[in-house]
């Protein structure tokens, strides 16, 4: 039986981080399966691309929409099952048997977070606001049936929110899986933990009110 899952990655600029990204996806070639990596680029400078294909990974190119590099990403995948997972993540030993268990269902599922360092009381947060409200972050990682993935519409090609937007539309299909995707907390960690928490609540709630994806992508950035 071919391996059922094909990984999706978004990356710019992540050759610091994707190595322990993809070093963590042994353990599903391993475990038979993972059976394709499709790394969607938006233009890195770096050594992002070039990694990726060290690696024996299919690179996609295109513009730098976190949105639209998931949807081409999405398009591409051959396996029934897809992956998804940021560049600075990684999933934690064992990661396979959760994955295994749920591929017997009909759901998307999505990782206990974790990070690097520090920041436990904010992945306490986002893993009660995931079980609470079905809004995991992309940070932690989404597993879903392909049919499913169709039938929701796929990711929106939207710079910011994708995965809120994608969580919304998979409200009541989703199940949280017992293992631990451990992000980068370098963001938080230069930014301040609470200014940081706050402004990404603050993007979150102007979002679900109806805010355009692009306007709060550009206040984001500044």
């Amino acid at each position: 039986m071919p391996a059922p899952i094909s990984v999706v990655i978004p990356t710019l600029n992540a050759a610091t981080t994707l190595s322990d990204t993809l070093e963590a996806l042994v353990e599903g070639l391993d475990a038979g399966l993972v059976t394709e990596l499709i790394v969607s680029d938006g233009g890195s400078e770096d050594a992002t691309k070039a990694l990726a294909d060290a690696w024996g990974g299919t690179v996609i190119d295109g513009a730098p929409s976190r949105g639209g590099q998931l949807r081409r990403g999405c398009a591409a995948a051959r396996a029934p099952w897809i992956l998804v997972l940021h560049a600075d993540t990684v999933l934690e030993p064992g990661w396979t048997d959760a994955v295994r268990a749920h591929l017997t269902g009909g759901q998307a599922g999505y990782f206990q977070l974790r990070f690097d360092r520090g920041g436990r009381w904010v992945a306490g947060w986002a893993n009660r606001r995931a079980r609470w409200f079905g809004l995991p972050y992309g940070d932690q990682g989404l597993l879903l049936p392909r049919t499913l993935y169709d039938r929701v519409g796929g990711y929106r090609d939207i710079p910011l929110m994708e995965d809120v937007a994608m969580a919304r539309a998979l409200k009541g299909q989703m199940q949280p899986l017992e293992a631990v995707a451990r992000t980068s907390a370098a963001r938080y960690r230069a930014q301040g933990w609470v200014r940081r928490g706050a402004r990404n609540l603050w993007l979150l709630a102007q979002f679900l009110m109806g805010a355009d994806a692009d306007r709060l992508a550009a206040r984001y950035r500044r």
